[in-house]
C-alpha cells in the first residue's frame, strides 16, 4: 500500500505508460516520496517486480526557467553512451492533463547519496577518499564530453554565460522575494562587476555535489542525479558550487558527509580537478562566491514556497536560516579573490 503522495496519482501514471511504453509495468503501482531533494518532486514507483523513478516539478511557485523537466530529460538521455553514469530514461511526458504538470520516469539506480557524516562514515577514511576521488573525475568527465556528439550542441548559449547566470538569479530572487536579506543586492553588484573571463565551455550540470550522486556500499559511484540546471556554459561554475557544499552544514543539524576523514579539503579538491581537466582554476574565488549566491537565491524559492504550504515532505523548517550565512560567505571569499 502507497503512502499519501502529493503530486503522483498512481492510477493515471501506469494507465499513461500502459499506452506510451507497453509492457513496461506489469502490475498494480505503489510508491513513496524520496526525501531529501527540495526543489523538484522524486518518487519511487513499484510493480512489485521492476521499480523506476518519477520526477516532477514542485507543487506551486514554479520559477521561470526552473524544474524543467525536458531539460533533465535530454541530458540524461544523450549522456547514455558516455563515460558520464546515469540512468536509463524511459518516457518524458509534458502534457499537464495526466499528473497536473510535466514528468519524466527513468531507471531506479542502486546507490543512495550521502548526506551526512553517519551515512559515509562505514566506507571508512580510504573509502572516502575513493568516493571523492570518484567525485572529481566523474566531473572531469562530463566537462571532456563534446556537446556536439551528443547531439546537445545547441543545448545553450556559451557567449555570455557568466553574465546571463548572475542576471538569471537575480530575476529568480526577486521572483521570491519576501524579507530582508542584509547583502545579497551588493553580492549580485559585486558579481555582475567582477566577471572572470570564461574558459572553454563544456556540458555544466548546474548542481553538482555529492548527493547528488548515488553511492554503493563498496563505494562506488553509479550514477549523477538532478540535472534540472543542466547547460552549456564554463565548467567552474560546477566545481564552484560543489565547493560550496563542502563547506555547508546539514540543513537540520548533524554533520555532512564531507567532513568524514579522508575527504579532500577544497583547496585539495581544486587541485585535483586541475590535474584532471587542466583547467586554470585561478579565478575560482569567484565562482565559490557565484555558487553562495546562487544556492541562497535557491533557498529563499524553498522557503518562500514552505511558508505558502506549497513543500511536501519534511526537512524544510530551517531553510530559510541557510541564505544570510551564504551571502556573509559570499562576500568573505570575493575579499580574498
Amino acid at each position: 500500500m502507497s503512502e499519501e503522495l502529493p503530486g503522483l496519482d498512481l492510477g493515471r501514471l501506469r494507465a499513461h505508460l500502459d499506452r506510451r511504453v507497453p509492457g513496461l509495468v506489469a502490475g498494480p503501482l505503489r510508491g513513496r516520496v524520496i526525501t531529501g531533494g527540495k526543489s523538484n518532486l522524486t518518487y519511487t514507483v513499484t510493480d512489485g517486480t521492476g521499480s523506476w523513478v518519477v520526477r516532477r516539478p514542485p507543487l506551486g511557485h514554479v520559477l521561470a526557467t526552473a524544474h524543467d523537466m525536458p531539460r533533465e530529460y535530454r541530458v540524461m538521455t544523450a549522456l547514455r553512451e558516455t563515460a558520464v553514469p546515469v540512468p536509463r530514461t524511459h518516457l518524458l511526458c509534458e502534457d499537464t492533463d495526466v499528473l497536473g504538470a510535466p514528468f519524466y520516469v527513468m531507471e531506479h539506480m542502486a546507490g543512495t547519496p550521502l548526506r551526512t557524516l553517519d551515512e559515509i562514515a562505514p566506507l571508512g577514511a580510504p573509502g572516502v577518499r575513493a568516493v571523492a576521488d570518484s567525485l572529481i573525475t566523474t566531473l572531469g568527465e562530463l566537462h571532456a564530453v563534446a556537446p556536439g556528439e551528443v547531439g546537445l550542441d545547441d543545448f545553450g548559449r556559451p557567449a555570455g554565460f557568466l553574465e546571463r547566470q548572475v542576471r538569471r538569479w537575480s530575476r529568480q530572487l526577486e521572483a521570491s522575494r519576501s524579507r530582508d536579506l542584509p547583502g545579497i543586492d551588493e553580492l549580485r553588484d559585486r558579481l555582475a562587476a567582477t566577471l572572470p573571463e570564461q574558459g572553454a565551455p563544456a556540458i555544466v550540470h548546474g548542481d553538482y555535489r555529492l548527493d547528488n550522486v548515488l553511492v554503493t556500499q563498496d563505494g562506488r559511484l553509479t550514477a549523477v542525479l538532478d540535472w534540472e540546471m543542466a547547460t552549456l556554459g564554463d565548467p567552474l561554475v560546477d566545481l564552484g558550487l560543489m565547493l560550496v557544499y563542502r563547506e555547508q552544514p546539514v540543513t537540520g543539524g548533524g554533520r555532512p558527509a564531507t567532513s568524514a576523514e579522508g575527504f579532500p579539503s577544497s583547496p585539495e579538491l581544486a587541485r585535483m580537478y586541475a590535474a584532471a581537466t587542466g583547467r586554470d582554476v585561478s579565478r575560482l574565488g569567484w565562482y565559490v562566491a557565484f555558487g553562495c549566491f546562487k544556492l541562497a537565491v535557491i533557498a529563499e524559492g524553498i522557503h518562500y514556497r514552505h511558508e505558502r504550504g506549497l513543500t511536501v515532505g519534511s526537512g524544510f523548517d530551517g531553510i530559510g536560516d541557510v541564505v544570510v550565512p551564504l551571502v556573509r560567505r559570499a562576500h568573505s571569499v570575493l575579499r580574498e579573490d
